[in-house]
């Protein structure tokens, strides 16, 4: 099993910039990737940005050039560096972590942060 816990979601104007942050706990040694998606009221939740262990990377085509992803693993933490918000980025955003296990793959999710660009 494993836990995740994210933290940095805030009240931003657009154009401004923020920085979520997600600690795993428990089997973190069977994370393969990290990553965050994002709900918006009444639509479904979307993938923002992934990485793997070793590094790779895959963002949303509306993210590319204004989010950047990174991940500790010594930490097993990944953290999501937002610039140039629009007010279209507002959402719930939730850590996830995908881990291959002797019951084979699973997925967990934390609770969700609330990112708000407004003026």
């Amino acid at each position: 099993q494993v836990q995740l816990v994210e933290s940095g979601g805030d009240l931003v104007q657009p154009g401004g910039s923020l920085r979520l942050s997600c600690a795993a706990s428990g089997s973190t040694f069977s994370i393969v990737t990290m990553g965050w998606y994002r709900q918006a009221p009444g639509n479904q939740r979307e993938l923002v940005a992934t990485i793997t262990k070793s590094g790779n990377t895959n963002y949303a085509d509306s993210v590319k050039g204004r989010f950047t992803i990174s991940r500790d693993n010594a930490k097993s933490a990944v953290s999501l560096q937002m610039n140039s918000l629009k007010p279209e980025d507002t959402a719930v955003y939730f850590c996830y972590a995908r881990s291959i296990g002797l019951g084979g793959p699973t997925s967990s999710w934390g609770q969700g942060t609330q990112v708000t660009v407004s003026s």
